[in-house]
């Protein structure tokens, strides 16, 4: 099944009264959503016991959670040293989404920096195989690891790049950002075909039932000639992308991924608005 769901708590989870994750559970299914993103972008800082206090109550509600690990990883940096650290940020987080019952871990692969192109890709990919070695020695082969399409041009994340990562292993699994995609292209994604011919593309490479249950994130994004620069709601009217003719696509090629929201401050507001947009075709 097809699953929609907010990146946090929305302004108005705030607004209601509400503070702890676990009374994002009811929150969400109250708004008659599906999942839910936890994200640790600043780091994996939560007890065993407060993960598995939320697990309980999103389980209580039927909700999925996954969770989106920290923002600093960097799987193309030069040092050993602090490469090393992004494979515990992988694995921590992975093991705090086991705790509170979710499967998917979301994580930005790399930056360029200093190096080519071609240097930071081939320096990712080599780190993703031993990362996947540390995936299986932790015995987490049955949950799914999400890199991520990069909104910024400097970021190694392209559609291409993430297709490739994810051949490394089977428990790799692509987090598409369409808000990503279009502001790193300059705007690019407007038609059902733009959104079917990348679809298309990454069936043709990874298979069609490993992409039936993609991962994928999606908001408006501002963008310069480097690509992202913030999130944006709905009602901008300048730079998009639109979710209709992806909800077409999704339909057309029978596609069932869990779609997360990161629009800004209305995150459950706009995922409810994405699945009836989807619902009503």
């Amino acid at each position: 099944m097809i699953k929609f769901g907010p990146s946090g708590n929305s302004e108005s989870f705030y607004a209601e009264g509400y503070a702890h994750t676990e009374q994002s559970a009811k929150f969400v299914k109250d708004r008659g959503l599906d999942c839910f993103e936890y994200s640790f972008g600043r780091g994996v800082r939560i007890t065993e016991g407060k993960a598995l206090s939320i697990g309980e109550a999103f389980e209580k509600e039927g909700v999925e959670i996954s969770v989106h690990a920290p923002y600093f990883i960097n799987f193309a940096n030069p040092d050993d040293e602090m490469a090393n650290k992004s494979y515990g940020y992988v694995l921590d987080s992975a093991r705090a989404c086991k705790w509170m019952g979710g499967k998917r871990i979301v994580f930005h692969p790399s930056a360029q920096g200093k190096v080519s192109r071609f240097e930071a890709v081939e320096k990712t990919e080599e780190r993703l195989k031993i990362l996947a070695e540390y995936i299986a020695l932790n015995g987490m082969e049955d949950m799914l690891f999400c890199p991520e399409t990069m909104g910024k041009l400097a970021q190694i994340g392209t559609i291409e790049e993430i297709t490739q990562f994810c051949k490394i292993a089977p428990f790799y699994l692509p987090c598409v950002d369409f808000g990503h995609v279009n502001a790193r292209e300059q705007g690019s994604l407007k038609t059902v075909e733009d959104y079917k011919s990348r679809l298309e593309y990454m069936i043709a490479e990874l298979g069609f039932e490993r992409m039936k249950n993609f991962h994928m994130h999606f908001s408006k994004i501002m963008y310069s000639a480097k690509g992202e620069v913030k999130h944006l709601t709905f009602e901008d009217e300048v730079y998009g992308p639109e979710f209709l003719p992806l909800a077409v696509a999704l339909k057309e090629l029978n596609l069932q991924p869990y779609i997360i929201s990161e629009s800004d401050g209305k995150q459950a507001e706009e995922a409810l608005e994405m699945k009836k947009i989807y619902n009503s075709l």
